[in-house]
């Protein structure tokens, strides 16, 4: 049972790096989008982020993620299927059994819960490295003497030790709240329709779907958990963005109403387009890397161990 454990974790990692190469730079656009100042739409963001910063401006802020998303989405994956061992055990006598909905929606929870422990600073540090370039706008800047236009932060790790010896550990967890509010429903809305799309892609009597079934139901999951995500998101994005070279927001929900009262309730869909978009091929290789790295270790195991 401890090697089907660590298999887990292992494949939820190899599936988070699978993640990140694809999706980076969208996230880029969708941050931008959400907490920067002066893009249109869409388009005009990726226009003006290659005209300005060229193809390396979409993958700013990457190899922090790279490594740490990797860590993150494996206790994400690591959490969620122990959990639902746990519980068919608890219910069933048999860790093996099928879960219910119920177990899958209560997983999901408890991994949402868990990874936001270690995704808050993931998150802080990525948003500042792709933020440190945004315009100058009117604010309180008495305590961030940085000057607007240059480079806030030389990299992930002069950033980490930055903001936590300017803000402490609060400052590193600044938008905890909002990613909360956001993963741990957002999780629910991610594995239950990935459970779903899994079996009613799966041809009858195969065993486990193949990556094809795999492809669409993560990808459609990813879709439709980071659709319904995004308003939260966007509180998310703005919070931790907030310090790079001002200090807006006094707290999560200061956050809600500032952004409502000077934007109106469309300001909390913000980059939904680009969320829906990237959630689905993020998402296909978060679950192909997973499905299919952790297929392989047990047939190894298997083999190993006949």
């Amino acid at each position: 049972m401890s090697s089907l454990q660590l298999q887990d974790f292992v494949a939820g990692w190899v599936g988070g790096a699978a993640s990140v190469v694809v999706g980076h730079p969208l996230d880029t656009i969708k941050t931008r989008l959400q907490a920067g100042q002066g893009y249109g739409n869409t388009l005009s963001c990726v226009l003006t982020v290659y005209r300005n910063e060229s193809v390396a401006g979409f993958f700013k802020g990457m190899s922090f993620p790279l490594a740490s998303i990797a860590v993150y989405s494996s206790v994400v994956f690591g959490v969620f299927s122990n959990t639902q061992r746990l519980l068919s055990q608890l219910r069933h006598g048999d860790p093996s059994h099928a879960p219910a909905l119920a177990d899958v929606a209560l997983a999901s929870m408890v991994a949402g819960f868990i990874s936001v422990g270690i995704g808050t600073p993931v998150d802080l540090v990525k948003i500042r490295l792709q933020m440190q370039t945004q315009p100058h706008i009117k604010a309180n800047t008495k305590l961030k003497p940085t000057v607007p236009g240059f480079p806030a932060y030389q990299g992930p790790i002069h950033c980490f030790r930055t903001v936590l010896q300017k803000e402490g550990i609060a400052g590193i967890y600044r938008g905890m709240g909002a990613m909360l509010l956001r993963d741990v429903p957002g999780y629910c809305l991610y594995f239950i329709p990935y459970t779903f799309f899994c079996g009613w892609s799966t041809p009858d009597g195969c065993i486990s779907p193949n990556p094809s079934s795999i492809w669409l139901a993560g990808g459609v999951a990813g879709a439709i958990s980071w659709a319904i995500a995004t308003p939260m998101d966007v509180v998310k994005s703005r919070l931790q963005a907030d310090g790079v070279y001002l200090n807006k927001y006094k707290g999560t929900l200061d956050c809600i109403l500032q952004s409502y009262q000077n934007e109106g309730l469309k300001v909390f869909f913000r980059g939904i387009t680009i969320n829906t978009v990237r959630g689905f091929p993020v998402s296909s290789a978060t679950f192909l890397g997973y499905e299919l790295s952790l297929k392989a270790m047990k047939r190894d195991q298997t083999e190993t161990n006949p």
